[in-house]
């Protein structure tokens, strides 16, 4: 192909994120609710017959199906489906961030108020229950800290003789905080811990 080809094409070409087709998209409702005592946080505790994750605390939310007009769309429908919601039960609706996990996902993240009204009725084929926190606990707990570290290991049959240094190349390794929530029995880790732990962070401790 002529230089000429190749800088046409260049300058018709729209910038892309190169993998993208292998992330798999997610979405996910922070959810508050007022209570007697104040602002509390609604978490679900994911159905014992999931096939992935069961009997996990987390945030409703899920996989951005094509239908969804967006990821915050995404989110709501989500809520809604899990909880057993209205459409009108939650508003004021608002972005925080995404999250990149080291495992090929992004999580989009909103934070909502549920009406105080709602008549919340939890699917059982995806939630075994629900439960709040006070806000509260939040502000004045810090979670525990553990450190996970992600090793490279090849298959079996992995061509070492094409690679410089062969089986001695280093590989690099990762390493990420998982952070731990105790409240009344209940652990609230993994995902969902880091997403409250940034919430909380940068936004209600935001000075």
């Amino acid at each position: 192909m002529e230089e000429h080809k190749i800088i046409e094409r260049l300058q018709a070409h729209e910038p892309i994120i190169l993998g993208e087709e292998a992330v798999r998209n997610y979405s996910i409702l922070i959810p508050f609710i007022k209570k007697e005592d104040g602002l509390h946080l609604l978490f679900e505790v994911r159905s014992l017959t999931m096939r992935r994750q069961p009997g996990e605390i987390c945030f409703p939310g899920g996989k951005v199906d094509r239908d969804d007009d967006s990821a915050k769309g995404a989110a709501i429908r989500e809520a809604r489906e899990e909880l057993g919601l209205r459409d009108a039960s939650i508003g004021r609706v608002y972005s925080f961030g995404k999250l990149v996990s080291p495992f090929g996902m992004t999580i989009s993240t909103y934070v909502g108020f549920i009406d105080q009204e709602s008549e919340i009725q939890p699917n059982p084929s995806e939630v075994e229950e629900v439960f709040t926190v006070p806000l509260s606990y939040f502000l004045n707990e810090k979670p525990d800290e553990h450190i996970i570290k992600v090793e490279v290991k090849p298959e079996d049959g992995f061509p070492y003789e094409l690679i410089a240094n062969g089986r001695e190349y280093k590989w690099q390794t990762r390493q990420y905080s998982e952070y731990f929530y105790h409240y009344e029995g209940r652990v609230i880790w993994g995902l969902t811990a880091r997403v409250l732990r940034e919430f909380v962070d940068k936004v209600l401790k935001k000075e």
